[in-house]
């Protein structure tokens, strides 16, 4: 995807969120059903913390503290970063050098896309908090959400040694798209399920473990979804 791309849909993202933001208090003291340790104000101000810290990064190119959100008020100190984040992630050069924790090439074009799903997958949160329907995500933006997960989280992922690496190789299929294969040597399983499920659920945003089709060693695709896939 161009950097345009990534740029509409996190300012779409940020959009909604704005809206969802603006929830009477009793309404944001309500728990997130994917992170339950967390409530919907716990969540703006993560992503207000995010926000600050990612745009730090992009001006700077290095490596900066990520700030704490405050003890009360974190939904409204979101809302009060959402403009100067998206100038800063406007007016980036997305070729410019920028430290990342992916892969090289290590520029800011990794932060487009890395806040553009970010702030997705969060929305994602925010609705499913308050009953609400999630909004439609182009297929080119959930299959490059995918391809994050399992080309740069899930390596990541493996060399921090926060999941078990995989005994056998597992390939993950988007029928009629793509697909990507995790662990060695040639697969004993697919995984297979359509485009939403495949980037919900590898998020833990929707069970793809029940919601896909596992063909072959389920108990290999199994372990291999258990990861954890993403941090």
């Amino acid at each position: 995807m161009s950097p345009d791309q990534f740029l509409a849909e996190l300012a779409n993202s940020l959009d909604h969120l704005g809206t969802l933001a603006r929830q009477p208090r009793d309404t944001l003291a309500g728990a997130v059903p994917a992170c339950p340790a967390w409530t919907l104000e716990q969540l703006f101000g993560h992503l207000g913390s995010i926000e600050r810290w990612a745009a730090g990064v992009v001006r700077t190119g290095t490596l900066v503290q990520e700030p704490a959100p405050p003890a009360e008020g974190a939904a409204a100190w979101f809302l009060a970063g959402t403009a100067p984040f998206l100038e800063t992630m406007t007016g980036l050069d997305p070729e410019s050098e920028c430290w990342t924790f992916g892969p090289p090439p290590r520029t800011a074009r990794f932060w487009l896309r890395r806040q553009a799903h970010e702030h997705a997958i969060h929305l994602v949160d925010a609705c499913q908090a308050l009953g609400l329907e999630i909004p439609a995500l182009a297929d080119n933006f959930m299959l490059d959400g995918v391809d994050e997960v399992l080309a740069m989280f899930a390596p990541r992922q493996l060399r921090l040694d926060r999941m078990p690496p995989p005994d056998k190789a597992v390939t993950f299929q988007v029928p009629g798209a793509a697909s990507w294969t995790l662990g060695p040597g040639a697969a004993v399983a697919l995984i297979s399920a359509p485009l939403p499920v495949v980037y919900l659920g590898l998020w833990g945003r929707s069970n793809l473990a029940e919601n896909a089709v596992i063909e072959g060693d389920a108990a290999a695709a199994l372990r291999v979804l258990r990861g954890p896939l993403t941090p």
